[in-house]
């Protein structure tokens, strides 16, 4: 799995008035850590970024298929 990082930016920017401090919190990662990840310098297939924006799309019932790319 890989995160779609241009559609995850898209989704902070609609759903979370481009606040990603706050979209970390809620899928449960480290501040810093998602914003590495988000500005290209972290791994783009991090499990824990993963599945926290997968739980986080079913919960709000979104199709999380448009921000993970699966294998």
């Amino acid at each position: 799995m890989n995160i779609n990082i241009d559609k995850v930016k898209e989704l902070i920017y609609k759903k979370f008035r481009n606040n990603k401090s706050f979209f970390a919190d809620e899928i449960g990662v480290d501040r810093a850590y998602l914003s590495t990840i988000l500005n290209g310098n972290g791994k783009e297939d991090s499990p824990k970024v993963c599945n926290g924006i997968i739980n986080y799309c079913k919960k709000n019932n979104i199709d999380y298929k448009q921000y993970i790319f699966l294998p």
